[in-house]
């Protein structure tokens, strides 16, 4: 039986159950990861799993695997990803955990992300995964199965933590994704009147597909927000590690704006403290960390690329536009949509001031959203080193960190390959229609240069 390469993604292993995702297949990645944990140091694996339908069978045959190195197994159930993330911190014993988890995919995918000896591993370090089982560099024995709960540990961590000023009414919305058990129960229990919607975790996603990124899946929250008179509304994904907001009066708050209150709020008692955000914020976040007395860094996009690069330069605080949101003050370093979502509830209840307001003190550009041209797998990144090398983009200033983003005095560009996809991801900002225009007609005439007849629906 073979597991197929193209489940070894940029930033974890996903596929189709029973299709590109089986359960043997599973069972050799499994060993694959408990023979690598173990050349790491790491003598224990800590297992977790979303709500999806496919899990219980998934994380089975993960554990065998992972027993069958001769590696132990902490298997902690059904749990948000940010909670896997925690017990890899706060458990005795080992630094290394997998999270089964389809993350927003629709619900036949399943996939694992991946933390060995405290590194969560991208690129590389997936593939090498891939070459063990080809190679059969696989180590054998039979670890031990123990089970552990880490909700209790959780929630205290959190709630010792917060304080906040005056409770606040906040509807949640889980799109029946596994932080339904959790999420509105820790916000109640700091004070706040909570609204739950589509808590339950069913894993055929029966109201909407628990994707906060897609404004589409708000709508219903929206509403009840407006109906309720609540000061805010807070939306999860099917693993729990990102966090959508809206306003109280349905404003949809876009990751790299929150990241701006978050860096205020983080540079004010961290004079000096690094932020880094990712190439598909607006041109405006790092001057807004300037200002702060913060110090700013554009780095890839990916959730593991991101960690790795805060674990290099001491970054206080990090951020995606995608609505990961990662705080090592006071915290780990993860990427965690709850406890997000509870930062930005203390900085709200503090301030006084509507969510609104709170957000109206900072600037807003005209933007596209996430724009996709769709191209193939093979082609991709060749297209984007060809624009960044070939293209003319004028008196801007180019970065090449990931694909290609010009900035300009006006506004910015970004094309850039996706790690997940066979498509590239464009974005545009400026301060008038017009820059806008200007900016996205440069980028389209120049992609059209070097491959004439891309199917470049970008209006």
């Amino acid at each position: 039986m073979t597991v197929p390469a193209s489940i070894f993604r940029a930033y974890d292993i996903r596929g189709v159950v029973g299709d590109t995702l089986t359960e043997d297949g599973v069972e050799q990645i499994g060993r694959a990861i408990g023979s690598e944990a173990q050349a790491r140091g790491d003598k224990a694996v800590i297992v977790g799993r979303d709500g999806r339908l496919s899990g219980p069978a998934i994380s089975a045959a993960l554990i065998r695997g992972i027993q069958a190195s001769g590696a132990d197994v902490i298997d902690i159930g059904m749990v948000p990803t940010p909670l896997l993330y925690f017990a890899t911190f706060t458990l005795e014993g080992t630094t290394s955990g997998v999270m089964v988890t389809g993350s927003h995919n629709p619900p036949d995918y399943n996939g694992l992300k991946i933390v060995l000896a405290g590194e969560t591993l991208y690129g590389e370090a997936i593939t090498a995964l891939y070459q063990r089982i080809q190679q059969q560099d696989l180590l054998q024995g039979q670890g031990q199965l123990s089970h552990e709960d880490v909700n209790a540990a959780y929630k205290d961590r959190v709630l010792s933590d917060f304080n906040l000023a005056r409770p606040l009414k906040v509807v949640v919305d889980c799109g029946n994704g596994v932080p339904g058990y959790l999420a509105p129960d820790v916000i109640r229990q700091l004070g706040c009147d909570v609204t739950p919607m589509y808590c339950e975790v069913d894993g055929n996603f029966p109201n909407h597909h628990p994707d906060p990124g897609k404004p589409a899946n708000l709508v219903d929250m929206i509403a009840e927000v407006k109906r309720s008179g609540a000061d805010l509304g807070l939306a999860f994904d099917g693993d729990g590690d990102r966090v959508g907001v809206v306003t109280q009066t349905g404003q949809l708050i876009y990751p790299d704006k929150l990241m701006m209150l978050f860096a205020q709020d983080v540079c004010q008692r961290n004079p000096g403290a690094k932020v880094i955000f990712d190439v598909k914020c607006t041109g405006n976040l790092a001057k807004v960390i300037e200002q702060a007395g913060g110090e700013p860094e554009m780095w890839q996009t990916g959730h593991s690329l991101i960690k790795a690069r805060m674990k290099a330069t001491g970054a206080a605080l990090a951020g995606e536009m995608s609505g990961h949101i990662f705080f090592k003050e006071r915290w780990f370093g993860f990427d965690d949509g709850l406890y997000g979502a509870i930062r930005l509830l203390e900085i709200l209840a503090a301030s006084g001031q509507d969510a609104d307001s709170l957000f109206s003190q900072f600037p807003e550009d005209i933007s596209t959203p996430e724009l996709n041209i769709q191209v193939t797998d093979e082609t991709k990144f060749d297209l984007v080193n060809r624009l960044a090398n070939e293209g003319q983009f004028g008196n801007g200033q180019v970065n090449k960190i990931d694909g290609i983003r010009v900035d300009y005095d006006d506004g910015w560009g970004l094309c850039r390959a996706s790690n997940t996809t066979p498509v590239l991801v464009l974005r545009f900002e400026a301060k008038t229609d017009a820059g806008l225009e200007r900016i996205r007609s440069t980028f389209i005439s120049e992609l059209e240069k070097i491959q004439p007849g891309l199917k470049l629906d970008v209006h």
